[in-house]
């Protein structure tokens, strides 16, 4: 049976536990829940905490997880990255107060707040720079103004946050983070299937299916404009002049393709959501 340890709480509970229902598989109904069996899928959900995902799988305990890629980072657990999940994103900066912003080699010997000190200390490691490290579990942008710290690592979504603390970005993006699934190296066949199923959702996600009809003599645009994962399908109508096609369309691009098949004759131009795909 496989063991899947899933956010408990937080930014990427949610999310996690729509993909899994998406993907085919058993959530829990109450939020105390703890530990839910799939027995119809062979897998066990174990419900965490998303700071404590990485140790866990990295220990062997449960086969894989998911959690964020800076949580995986932070944790220094030996737990390896499977696949990005594209949903809780984010972007971690350093930040000091507005007018002294200074290069990253200067913060050699300073003190930096931050609540993921492995991650932000591996970053400081791979450029041959030595602070000290203050753990703080929120809030780490009042920690310049208390005295607590000289500079700050942190999530940047806007920086508006930043700012209200009195405080600039400086220095390099330390992490680009996302949602993702992990492993513990151990092959397990069930989690090739798990896989496959969440790459399925995402796929569902990015794509729609575009159907519809074009003359025979503006095929090649229109194929040119829908060209599909492998190739679009074609179909011959009663009348020998028309042809029908169907074909997977980026989601975001779906009105900007159909404004252009129609420009090239294509009529009856209909698009339908994908629940799931494996390609």
């Amino acid at each position: 049976m496989l063991k899947i340890a899933v956010p408990n709480k937080g930014s990427l509970s949610e999310t996690a536990a729509q993909m899994l229902a998406e993907a085919g598989y058993v959530g829990r109904r109450d939020p105390r829940e703890l530990v839910v069996l799939d027995p119809r899928n062979d897998v066990e959900f174990f419900y965490l905490r998303p700071r404590d995902i990485a140790t866990y799988v990295g220990s062997g305990a449960l086969d894989v997880g998911i959690t964020g890629r800076d949580l995986l980072l932070d944790s220094e657990s030996t737990a390896t990255e499977t696949a990005a999940l594209n949903f809780g994103e984010s972007t971690f900066r350093f930040a000091r107060p507005e007018g002294t912003a200074i290069e990253l080699a200067d913060l050699q010997g300073a003190r930096v707040a931050t609540s993921y000190p492995g991650l932000v200390g591996a970053f400081l490691a791979t450029h041959g720079i030595t602070a000290t490290l203050i753990r703080l579990d929120g809030a780490v942008e009042s920690a310049v103004r208390l005295g607590v710290a000289d500079a700050v690592a942190d999530v940047v979504s806007t920086g508006s946050t930043l700012r209200k603390a009195g405080l600039e970005i400086f220095g390099p993006v330390i992490l680009e983070s996302t949602a993702v699934l992990i492993s513990s190296g151990t092959e397990h066949p069930g989690a090739e299937t798990l896989l496959r199923r969440l790459q399925g959702v995402l796929v569902a996600r990015q794509y729609v299916l575009m159907d519809y009809d074009v003359p025979v003599t503006n095929l090649d645009e229109a194929v040119a404009l829908t060209p599909g994962i492998e190739s679009p399908t074609i179909s011959p109508l009663h009348d020998p002049e028309w042809v029908a096609v169907r074909s997977m369309v980026p989601r975001f691009d779906t009105n900007h393709v159909m404004d252009a098949l129609y420009a090239v004759g294509a009529r009856a131009i209909l698009v339908s959501p994908i629940h799931a795909a494996r390609i």
